[in-house]
């Protein structure tokens, strides 16, 4: 039986509006980029992110769904990463774009995808999933994962401000988009680690989400590294990409584990 204390109807609901909303933002965004995006900064920056809405996404947030529908209870811990995975790229985008038409359609799916996760974990027995999961999760590790993550990506947001202060300099305005995209996502993060060092119900409903959350931001920006080049002037580096693909199986590891325990409950 799913650990929840009532229906996730409007969750189920909210999270699918957020879904078609994503692929026809995205997917406009792919057919008339110049009209989406006026300046080449901004199609090199977001072209090949609607791409991997699609690719990446999508997917993860239909699938979580699919598997919660199904009974499964680690679709329904899978389902809030999901939903911080579009939370994070168009808060970037909102942040990251000057004010048009488009801006406010995304600003729809961040607002939806807030209310999906409240929705969500508002309706989750949080003391039952830690009854059932907390023998067999590495909680110590992912809380301590989540909360060094989160204090090292706040600390990178961080420092480009103080250095664009003390060169009184305007950070660019795609680059703010990501950094205050990051600083909001790492705020969650050292929360949810905090919570499960805390060993707090909440924490152990939340954290499977915000470890899939990291894991499909790297993946994204692994693609985003290896595609980037096929349709821009931005060179292939692969120091980069084994950058982040060793900071990725960092927390591939821990998530692993925390979905093997979830799902041999």
């Amino acid at each position: 039986m799913m650990p929840i204390t009532s229906r996730l109807t409007h969750a189920y609901r909210l999270s699918l509006i957020v879904a078609g909303v994503t692929a026809v933002a995205s997917i406009i965004g792919l057919l008339y980029p110049t009209a989406i995006y006026p300046t080449a900064d901004l199609r090199q920056a977001y072209v090949i992110n609607d791409a991997l809405n699609l690719i990446i996404g999508l997917p993860i947030l239909l699938g979580s769904i699919w598997l919660a529908r199904r009974g499964r209870m680690v679709g329904l811990l899978l389902w809030p990463g999901g939903l911080l995975y579009g939370l994070y790229n168009y808060t970037a985008y909102i942040f990251g774009m000057p004010l048009s038409f488009n801006v406010i359609a995304y600003l729809v799916i961040a607002l939806l995808s807030v209310y999906a996760l409240v929705e969500l974990l508002k309706n989750m027995d949080k003391q039952a999933i830690q009854a059932q999961i907390a023998q067999t999760i590495p909680a110590k590790t992912t809380g301590w994962l989540l909360a060094v993550f989160g204090i090292l990506f706040i600390g990178r947001a961080a420092a480009a401000l103080v250095e664009a202060g003390s060169a009184q300099t305007t950070i660019p305005i795609i680059e703010r988009g990501t950094l205050i995209a990051d600083a909001i996502l790492s705020l969650l993060w050292i929360v949810g680690g905090v919570l499960l060092l805390r060993r707090r119900p909440l924490g152990y409903a939340g954290g499977l989400g915000l470890l899939f959350a990291i894991c499909m931001l790297f993946v994204g920006l692994i693609l985003l590294l290896l595609l980037q080049p096929l349709v821009t002037a931005v060179p292939l580096v692969l120091t980069d990409i084994f950058v982040v693909a060793g900071m990725g199986l960092i927390v591939f590891i821990p998530f692993a584990f925390f979905v093997r325990g979830v799902t041999h409950t």
